[in-house]
């Protein structure tokens, strides 16, 4: 619709010029999403989970599993149509929460389980 206005009013070349700003708009915001999905990563170690994300800005959350208040896992609607979820970890400190978004649901559902196990394992009385 855009690029129909633009050709009204400006021409062949405006309304050209107005099609690759959409395309090229759209080909970097994919691309800055798919590094995004790529940035997050997780490892289990034998007292705590690390958790990193970040394109421009890297960002190390480190959640001992004594401090995990609970874990929770959530999937909108487009979520559970892709058979994604999203995992949260919350602890009494807003600073070390931390999220691990598009997990395989089979894989976030386990996470979850076995990062409640070992969390009432290492409980800290909280």
């Amino acid at each position: 619709m855009g690029a129909f206005i633009v050709w009204r009013n400006g021409g062949v070349v405006a309304a050209a010029m107005w099609v690759v700003a959409v395309v090229l708009g759209a080909a970097v915001t994919w691309l800055v999403a798919e590094l995004d999905r790529r940035a997050y990563g997780y490892a289990e170690r034998a007292d705590d989970l690390i958790v990193t994300h970040g394109v421009f800005v890297k960002r190390l959350i480190v959640v001992p599993y004594g401090r995990m208040q609970f874990v929770d896992v959530t999937a909108g609607l487009l979520e559970r149509w892709m058979g994604i979820a999203t995992v949260r970890m919350h602890t009494a400190a807003a600073a070390t929460d931390a999220t691990l978004p598009g997990l395989p649901t089979a894989e976030a559902a386990l996470l979850r389980d076995r990062l409640a196990q070992k969390g009432e394992e290492r409980s800290m009385g909280l």
